[in-house]
């Protein structure tokens, strides 16, 4: 599939390119059930203020420049202020290596977000430090670990802060459309009973002066904030979800404005 002079994956869950890290059982974490999903000792609270303040102070001013970052739709959050006060699971496409610090930025959410994150990534010594001072936690390889997961978010949840997921589960650099969604973070919505706060992120054409700062094939970005989706703990929890999954896909295509050419659900999930 080809949208300008980029090419991208048949497959809506197939990777643009390989991640060029060591395998689990060669690097420097094993992601099972001894690896410390949940953390607040006096040093990672010291390394996630510290990540804050980069992120605020250098990221976000480097990707306002170089990408024309604008954010819309802030009022979402005073709107609905009282409802995220026990916590909201956002989420967005997956469209640039720095998305999840755009979304934190978007809420205003760099020292409570937490994120799920592709494994493999925490063996790469490049990225180590900022993704898991960020918020990052390492989606579990073992059925032993991925319950000691469950154990970190249920308590990242006890204190109230954000959970963000990326349900296209993979990456595409500046994809146009809205690609299927994995239905993992609307069933953690339904667990713990929190709003689903959709963001999307849409391109414009690099104009004026931005041209000094990138080629014309790296468009300029908005991340706008859009209405929560709220779930019924009284329905039942699969059709819930699906529910949940189908509004908030819904409503991000609808702002992105196009003729979206995937489905909510992933066809390999239809029954």
């Amino acid at each position: 599939m080809k949208i300008g002079n980029r090419i991208y994956p048949d497959s809506p869950h197939e990777r643009m390119m390989k991640v060029k890290v060591k395998d689990s059982s060669q690097g420097r974490f094993q992601f099972d059930e001894n690896y410390p999903y949940y953390e607040d000792s006096l040093w990672y609270r010291f390394n996630r203020a510290l990540c804050s303040f980069v992120l605020h102070f250098l990221a976000i001013p480097y990707i306002k420049v170089a990408k024309g970052l604008k954010v819309e739709g802030r009022d979402i959050l005073k709107k609905y202020r009282k409802e995220f006060e026990g916590g909201a699971l956002t989420v967005c496409n997956h469209v640039f290596l720095m998305d999840a610090v755009i979304v934190c930025h978007a809420v205003r959410k760099f020292r409570s977000m937490h994120i799920p994150m592709y494994a493999k990534h925490f063996n790469n010594k490049g990225f180590y430090w900022m993704i898991h001072s960020m918020g990052g936690v390492p989606v579990a390889e073992s059925i032993a670990g991925m319950r000691k997961f469950d154990e970190a978010f249920d308590k990242f949840h006890e204190r109230k802060d954000w959970i963000h997921v990326f349900p296209e589960e993979v990456r595409w650099d500046y994809y146009p459309y809205l690609r299927p969604f994995r239905k993992g973070a609307f069933t953690m919505a339904y667990k713990y009973n929190i709003p689903v706060l959709p963001l999307v992120i849409t391109f414009r054409e690099r104009k004026g002066l931005y041209r000094l700062f990138g080629s014309k094939d790296q468009p300029l970005m908005t991340i706008s904030i859009l209405e929560p989706v709220f779930p019924d703990k009284e329905a039942r929890r699969k059709e819930e979800v699906n529910k949940l999954r189908e509004q908030a896909h819904k409503e991000m295509v609808e702002r992105m404005g196009v003729d979206n050419i995937w489905p909510a659900v992933p066809l390999d999930e239809v029954r």
